[in-house]
C-alpha cells in the first residue's frame, strides 16, 4: 500500500466532506471503530516494517489529530445546504393554542402588578385539595366536585385551589401569586363542560386586604383581557374556602346579553368564583387570621378563552383541529 498516496486521498476527501456532511456524519466516516478511514489507516501500521513504522506512524497519527481537531471546529449553523437564491413558496405556519396565548397574556398582566406565577402537582392529597380549604370529610361540596381518585386519600386535583393551600402553608405574607393549570372532574362532556379543564387561581394575603381590592383587581383584569366594553356582574355566592364569596359573570360575547345557546339563554356566563380567604383556611395553613387577610379567585379559563375567541364549544379546544383568527 502507498501510504503517502492514501494520506493525500483522505485529506482531499475530507476537505470535500466538510462542505457537504454534518459533524456527526464526518466523524463516523473517518473515525468509526470498524469502517472509519482513519481507523483503517491506523490498523495498517502494525503490518509495516520497523523502518516504515518510524516514518509513517507519526504522519498517520498527525493526520488523525489534524482531522479530529477540524471536526471539533465545525459550526453546524454556518452550513448552507440550500440555495437561498431559489424562491420558495410560502408554507403554512403554526400558532400557539388559544389557551396558551391567553395564559401568557394573563401572566403578563398579573406580573405587572407584582404577582408571581407558580405551579403545583396535578395529583394531590385530600389534605391540600379539601381539608385546608375548609372542606372537612364528608362535606357535601366534595361530592359536587365529582373527584377522580387514584388511591384512598389521593386524587387528581379538582381545582387550582390546592396550589393555593400549598403556597399559604409554605410561605408567610405578603403573598401575591397566580396559578394557571389543568384540573380534573368526573363530568359528562358537553359544549361547556369537560372532564379536564383549565383554571387560573389568584391569591393575595397581606395586612389590610379587603373585598374592594378583590373587585378592583378582577375588574381591571377583565378590562385588560376583553376591552373597556366588557360587562361584569358580581353576586354573592357560597364557597366553603372563602367568606364572603363572590361569583363573577361576564356578559355573553356572542349575544351581548340577549340570550343564546352558549350562555344557556341567561345572557351571562359564570367565569370565576372568588372571595375573602376563610378564617379557618388561613389558620390551617399557618397564617394568623387576626393579623392578615386576603382574597382568592379561581377562573374557569376555558370559558374565558371561548368568550375571547368566540369558540362556541369547549370540545373544539381539545379536538386538535382548531382554527381561529
Amino acid at each position: 500500500m502507498d501510504i503517502n498516496q492514501k494520506i493525500l486521498e483522505i485529506r482531499n476527501l475530507f476537505e470535500k466532506d466538510v462542505s457537504i456532511l454534518g459533524k456527526d456524519e464526518i466523524y463516523l466516516k473517518y473515525f468509526s471503530k470498524n469502517t472509519g478511514l482513519i481507523t483503517g489507516l491506523i490498523k495498517e501500521i502494525p503490518r509495516l516494517g520497523i523502518e516504515e513504522r518510524k516514518v509513517w506512524g507519526p504522519k498517520i497519527n498527525s493526520l488523525s489529530k489534524e482531522l479530529e481537531e477540524n471536526i471539533n471546529l465545525i459550526d453546524e449553523s454556518s452550513k448552507l445546504l440550500i440555495d437561498e437564491t431559489i424562491k420558495l413558496t410560502k408554507g403554512e405556519k403554526g400558532y400557539l393554542h388559544p389557551t396558551t396565548e391567553t395564559i401568557r397574556e394573563m401572566n403578563n398582566f398579573f406580573k405587572f402588578y407584582g404577582f408571581s406565577v407558580v405551579e403545583g402537582p396535578e395529583i394531590e392529597t385530600e389534605e391540600y385539595n379539601f381539608r385546608k380549604l375548609n372542606l372537612p370529610e364528608n362535606h357535601p361540596a366534595t361530592d359536587l366536585q365529582d373527584s377522580l381518585y387514584i388511591n384512598p386519600g389521593v386524587l387528581l386535583r379538582t381545582h387550582t385551589s390546592s396550589v393555593e393551600t400549598r403556597v399559604l402553608t409554605e410561605n408567610q405574607p405578603p403573598i401575591r401569586v397566580v396559578v394557571p393549570g389543568k384540573c380534573f372532574r368526573n363530568e359528562t362532556l358537553t359544549a361547556t363542560n369537560s372532564s379536564f379543564f383549565y383554571q387560573y387561581q389568584g391569591v393575595v394575603v397581606d395586612k389590610g386586604i379587603t373585598i374592594k381590592n378583590l373587585i378592583q383587581t378582577l375588574t381591571d383584569f377583565h378590562h385588560h383581557l376583553f376591552g373597556d366594553d366588557v360587562v361584569l356582574r358580581f353576586r354573592y355566592k357560597y364557597y366553603p374556602e372563602v367568606s364572603p364569596g363572590l361569583g363573577t359573570d361576564i356578559q355573553c360575547r356572542f349575544c351581548r346579553g340577549e340570550g343564546c345557546s352558549v350562555c344557556k339563554y341567561r345572557g351571562y356566563i359564570e367565569v370565576l368564583g372568588s372571595g375573602m380567604i376563610h378564617y379557618n383556611t388561613l389558620k390551617m395553613c399557618g397564617i394568623d387570621p387576626e393579623v392578615y387577610t386576603g382574597f382568592a379567585f379561581g377562573m374557569g379559563l376555558d370559558r374565558l378563552v371561548m368568550q375571547r375567541y368566540k369558540i362556541d364549544d369547549i370540545r373544539k379546544l381539545y379536538g386538535g383541529g382548531i382554527i381561529y383568527k
